[in-house]
């Protein structure tokens, strides 16, 4: 199967991927979603304004087609989202169970789709490019088979196979460095007994999922309690990626970089400060170019309206640190 979801970038485009169909637009009622479904648009704003890039310079990604999705979606799991009231149990917002189905697909899983088709494409750009940030994405809770925690796709897998699939000469072993707030139960039921794909997980554990059977596949598991801190959560994520980077060596790393850690997000529950994140981000770009690993960065979960405005500074921080590069 041939995809179009893999396509070349202008040499003067950034690998940093986004399109004003990531977000969500439904006549106001986006405004009652636990989320900030225009998230993504404000990450874009904010970078426009510091002139790190444009309209120009981004890469617009395609929409992940029924063919995309059942690379790891079976038919009967495509099938399921056909019904509202599914979708709506998903995304914790009943409300959607009243909408025709119609438009469930046209306001909310279109987008998600643009965003998945993004993931996909920052597996390629990242091996051409030494990294990519997808601008959405990050749809940990969602598996193969079923959707959950506001995660309708599976990004993180789709975007494993598809390497797996079109770049099996170059990519062998892919790392997950999962730092949201919440455990990744998606890619790792997932990646179940791969010995190919190794899973760093670092979550607060009194929150959702708490899958302890996918636990299983965590290689290295950090579970935080409550509310810690920057001079605790930094330490711990920094040991971790050494002790896993000494494990196993990938041909790529997939960094979910939710900021749902963020202090003051009630569905975190964790304390770290904006310079905590940016801290964080900065580190694992770190590690991951000094061993000449490519890296994909997808936003995941953050769930206070400022979160937008701590994700541009710390891609900006990235770039002013030489972590990342202009075209």
């Amino acid at each position: 199967m041939q995809t179009n979801l893999y396509f070349d970038i202008e040499r003067t485009q950034w690998p940093i991927i986004y399109r004003e169909e990531y977000n969500v637009h439904l006549f106001g009622l986006e405004n009652y979603f636990p989320f900030d479904t225009h998230k993504w648009k404000n990450i874009f704003k904010i970078l426009e304004k510091q002139h790190l890039l444009n309209e120009r310079t981004i890469v617009k990604p395609k929409e992940a087609t029924k063919e995309d999705l059942m690379v790891t979606h079976p038919k009967s799991y495509l099938k399921k989202l056909k019904f509202s009231l599914y979708v709506a149990f998903i995304e914790e917002y009943l409300l959607l169970c009243l909408l025709p189905n119609f438009m469930i697909q046209r306001y909310i899983l279109k987008p998600l789709r643009f965003q998945t088709g993004g993931s996909i494409l920052a597996g390629k750009l990242a091996l051409e490019r030494g990294w990519s940030i997808n601008l959405g994405g990050g749809f940990h809770h969602c598996s193969a088979r079923k959707g959950g925690g506001f995660c309708i796709y599976a990004d993180i897998t789709l975007l494993i196979h598809f390497l797996f699939k079109y770049y099996s000469d170059r990519v062998r072993k892919i790392m997950i460095v999962d730092l949201d707030a919440h455990q990744g139960n998606g890619h790792e039921r997932d990646f179940k007994n791969n010995p190919n794909v190794y899973i760093l997980d670092v979550f607060n554990k009194n929150i959702y999922p708490n899958d302890h059977e996918a636990k299983k596949t965590i290689r290295r598991k950090v579970e935080l309690d409550f509310y810690t801190h920057d001079n605790e959560y930094l330490p711990l994520v920094k040991g971790s990626i050494i002790m896993a980077l000494e494990e196993f060596d990938p041909d790529l790393i997939v960094y979910n970089a939710g900021t749902d850690i963020l202090e003051g997000d009630a569905l975190g529950a964790l304390s770290v400060s904006a310079e905590g994140i940016i801290s964080r981000d900065e580190l694992v770009f770190r590690y991951a170019r000094a061993r000449h690993i490519p890296i994909v960065m997808l936003t995941s979960g953050g769930y206070k309206r400022r979160t937008a405005g701590i994700i541009a500074r710390s891609i900006i921080n990235l770039y002013d640190k030489g972590l990342i590069r202009a075209p």
